[in-house]
């Protein structure tokens, strides 16, 4: 017997990643995108466990050493200056979009990071997060990251992009230790 599916069907606009035009995905050396929406949790509680840099080691493996070297954090800010090491590589990183959400406004954080070095090991990366609350009490957090430089390119032709499984490691961690700060 076929049980009939009943549908509501909405018409939903979701927020965007703002891209400088240097790192705009499709014109740079390595691209990923990642993507949660979860129920019960909202974008304020996913955004504090981001926003401060220190509970990154404990739901993100790959990200270690981080400390900032303009005397601010370790909450993010605007204009902030950081470093952290993440795939192997020393990223100094400046926060250059910062916005807490609010009431019926996403939250958004982006920083510029760089490794130094010859055309071989330099490294330029846009990373974006945004933390949209949407109706029925979910969370939609989105991270894209584009990159520049020959360590991009070798990513990008690795199969899978080590990027790629390494951002939803973080967004899977980020969403697991919301749950647990909201169960405390």
């Amino acid at each position: 017997m076929h049980t009939p599916v009943t549908t509501t069907t909405f018409t939903v606009t979701q927020a965007a990643i703002a891209w400088p035009a240097a790192y705009l995905p499709g014109h740079t050396d390595n691209y990923v995108s990642n993507e949660v929406i979860v129920p019960g949790l909202s974008a304020a509680q996913a955004w504090a466990l981001l926003d401060d840099t220190r509970a990154w080691p404990a739901y993100y493996g790959n990200a270690s050493e981080i400390r900032f070297h303009d005397g601010s954090g370790p909450l993010l800010s605007a204009g902030a200056r950081f470093r952290f090491t993440t795939f192997g590589f020393p990223v100094e990183a400046e926060v250059v979009e910062y916005q807490p959400p609010a009431a019926g406004q996403p939250g958004r954080v982006a920083w510029h990071g760089w490794v130094e070095g010859d055309a071989q090991h330099r490294l330029d990366v846009h990373h974006a997060w945004l933390f949209e609350d949407l109706e029925g009490g979910r969370v939609r957090i989105l991270t894209q990251e584009t990159q520049n430089g020959q360590p991009a390119r070798e990513l990008a032709a690795t199969l899978p992009n080590p990027m790629l499984n390494a951002h939803q490691e973080w967004l899977t961690g980020l969403v697991a230790a919301t749950r647990q700060a909201q169960r405390s």
